[in-house]
């Protein structure tokens, strides 16, 4: 999270801030009320001072809906005043008295919004989402008021202009020269008539990016498949089918099944489902999301979006918006991004149709034992085929693993084990803090020597009320200024099993909630000054960096002796079992990179577009889509891109231009797990050094730099090509 000025739009476009509803209605939340009501109002609303429970730790069991509102209301005036009073300072600007004093301010604002968009990915509701409708729009006008406020600019400009000479540490210098790039790519060195249509574009951004958020979940509960017979269901496990059941039945639909959708192209049942008639629904309906010209199409909405993002780029002086978007990155340029992904493709696509070969292959083989013609390989055979394959190259499938991946003690001794290990950290449940949700975990965090380092909250399963993916949050973010400690939360999406029977995880949900705790140490780690370098608020391309390094000790063979355990018996995973996991680590990498590199070369295609009139309109959104696949030589047809453009919510909010930021920090990543792997591994020493130098830093520093501080040399691509297995011909 940015500092408090920058956070109206951090939390309006953040990809955290999954919201619903389509045009704004009117608001009664900014009225006036009568003293009485005002006051008692106040008194009630526990957004408008800080939390009294530990740590700051949200107070959930007394927020309510109706609370936010007036929080946001409240919050925006006093930032203003407090804006404004900076402004017109009669003195000279000062360090203190301009920009520690725009970090100290908005408070009640930045409490109000990080709670209420951490609700709103986690558990929305109608009322919070009628709520992100009415306010996006005016959350990106707060934004401009303060940005393109002309003496405000002028005083951070007197600063900057003689930074190096105000006797300021290095993070004092760092943030007087973000602040200031912050305020031109916010336009404040815009004319008049500019500032003006660009407060009407960042209004309308603001609307459009949250009607598309909205229909992008309403598309995938509104296109989840139901099923009429378990017959049709073979081949998914019986947790599964009872799971389907209990969908139907919350829906109204009791004796049926429902499949629910996740947000990417491919559905896991896809692996499972001998019933390709019912595999080849699942994948058509997941891959017409948003293009189905129902109420939820989002083709009009890709065209006017990407229409205001060029008009906006170009009137900041950029040729496009991936130019924009890119310059405050550690890829810089969209021709950087361009050449990497450029590099990879090739030997994505070449592996991808190996392996669909082999896959063509056992079809082949079936149908003719069968007696029966064969058929091409489609996208919705991938999954099947590609387990059967899996199956007889290593002998094992996913069903033999889950038994020894029981959620809690995953988390417990195997991600928080790791974390003892590397860093000395231990963990302490408890229960008497507040949870928006009766699943919630809550852990205390304590460095070796006792001391409390943070409070993590664990949010695992799925919900019709919660977006898809997994995540991270900070509802406190640790600083100095005001000596806060971080509160912070992972989410996964892990399929909730019947009452009474235990939550057994595959392996890549495993791997995910290792990948996530790599972002919470991230944040719970931060050891700053200032708010607006707390925790994880480096460059995109840099974020998933520590997360992914965290991947690696999921297998780590001291750590998965720890917990790969069986949930009835506890033994431990056979070694021949967990030798053939390991074995199959590449297994199917050409499909994994393809679909993704079919979704980031998309996002580029879209934001390195020139000018508004080279934007189709919403009738040419997927003819769009098509060439440029084709164009960088990624349209591989059983290879679908992970996400399509009408149910792509990465680059319609946050992560706009920035898909690539995985596969980038993958390559930082890469090189990391090498470093560790020839420096001893899960040791004291290795995992303080990663802390001190690199993940206790959080944006006080060139995330460039903060990379070669630790391993002692710039990236090289080599590692992550042998990763992926991109190297063989």
């Amino acid at each position: 999270m940015k500092h408090p000025l920058a956070l109206a739009l951090t939390a309006a476009l953040s990809t955290l801030a999954l919201s619903a509803c389509n045009a704004p209605a009117p608001s009664d939340a900014g009225m006036a009320k009568a003293p009485a009501e005002a006051a008692s109002s106040e008194a009630a609303n526990p957004l408008f001072t800080a939390s009294t429970l530990p740590l700051q730790y949200p107070p959930f069991d007394k927020i309510k809906d109706s609370d936010f509102g007036p929080a946001f209301d409240r919050g925006m005036a006093e930032q203003l005043k407090e804006v404004d009073t900076i402004a017109n300072n009669a003195e000279p600007a000062t360090f203190d008295n301009t920009i520690v004093a725009m970090e100290k301010g908005g408070q009640i604002l930045e409490r109000a919004t990080t709670i209420f968009f951490s609700l709103v990915g986690a558990d929305t509701n109608d009322a919070r989402k009628k709520i992100q409708a009415d306010y996006s729009a005016r959350f990106a006008a707060h934004r401009d008021a303060i940005y393109l406020n002309p003496k405000l600019f002028e005083r951070v400009q007197a600063l900057y202009d003689k930074r190096a000479d105000l006797g300021l540490d290095a993070e004092g210098v760092r943030l007087v020269e973000r602040y200031y790039d912050d305020f031109v790519r916010a336009g404040a060195k815009l004319s008049e008539a500019d500032k003006a249509r660009l407060k009407e574009i960042n209004g309308e951004l603001a609307t459009l990016g949250t009607s598309f958020s909205q229909n992008v979940l309403a598309e995938v509960n509104d296109s989840a498949i139901v099923v009429d017979t378990k017959e049709e269901l073979d081949g998914l496990s019986d947790e599964a089918i009872a799971a389907a059941a209990e969908a139907a039945k919350t829906r109204g639909l009791e004796g049926k099944y429902v499949l629910a959708l996740q947000n990417t192209t491919g559905q896991p049942p896809e692996t499972f489902l001998t019933n390709r008639a019912l595999r080849q629904r699942l994948h058509e309906a997941s891959v017409a999301r948003g293009s189905r010209g129902n109420q939820y199409d989002n083709t009009a909405l890709v065209s006017k979006i990407m229409k205001l993002r060029v008009e906006r780029a170009q009137m900041l002086g950029y040729p496009n918006y991936a130019a924009y978007s890119l310059g405050n990155q550690t890829a810089k340029t969209p021709e950087a991004v361009n050449a990497m992904l450029g590099q990879l493709a090739p030997a994505a696509v070449a592996n991808a149709k190996r392996e669909a070969a082999e896959l063509q292959a056992v079809i082949d083989k079936e149908q003719k034992a069968k007696g029966q013609p064969s058929f091409k390989l489609e996208p919705w055979d991938w999954a099947f085929y590609s387990e059967k394959v899996r199956q007889a190259k290593y002998a094992f499938d996913e069903s033999q693993i889950k038994p020894y991946l029981e959620m809690k003690n995953v988390l417990e001794n195997g991600v928080f084990y790791a974390a003892g290990q590397l860093y000395g950290l231990k963990f302490k449940q408890r229960t008497d803090l507040p949870v928006y949700q009766p699943d919630v975990l809550v852990y205390d965090v304590f460095n070796e020597d006792g001391s409390q380092l943070a409070i993590f909250i664990a949010d695992m399963y799925a919900r019709p009320s919660k977006r898809g993916g997994a995540w991270m949050n900070a509802y406190v973010q640790q600083n100095k200024l005001f000596g806060t400690l971080p509160v912070v939360a992972n989410h996964l999406n892990i399929p909730k099993p019947p009452e009474g029977k235990p939550t057994l995880m595959t392996w890549d949900e495993t791997r995910t909630m290792f990948h996530e705790f790599g972002h919470a140490l991230h944040g719970m780690f931060s050891n700053v000054t200032y708010p607006y370098f707390a925790g994880t608020s480096v460059p995109r391309d840099f974020v998933e960096f520590p997360s992914q390094v965290n991947e690696m000790w999921a297998d780590w063979p001291s750590v998965l002796a720890n917990y790969a355990k069986h949930y009835q018996t506890g033994e431990a995973m056979p070694k021949e079992l967990l030798d053939k996991v390991m074995a199959a680590a590449q297994f199917n990498e050409g499909f994994r990179t393809t679909e993704y590199l079919g979704a980031a070369m998309l996002d580029q295609n879209w934001h390195q577009l020139g000018s508004a009139e080279a934007v189709p309109g919403a009738d040419g959104v997927m003819a769009f889509e098509a060439a440029a696949l084709k164009k960088d030589g990624i349209d591989y047809t059983p290879v679908p891109p992970r996400y399509r453009t009408p149910y792509f919510s990465h680059i319609m909010s946050g992560y706009a231009a920035g898909y690539y930021a995985y596969i980038w920090s993958e390559v930082l990543d890469a090189n990391t797990v090498e470093w560790i792997k020839q420096n001893g591994g899960l040791t004291r020493v290795n995992g303080d050094r990663f802390r001190d130098t690199l993940l206790s830093r959080g944006g006080s520093k060139d995330a460039s730099q903060l990379f070669r501080d630790f391993t002692g040399h710039d990236p090289k691509i080599e590692p992550l090509l042998e990763r992926r297995g991109l190297t063989a011909k």
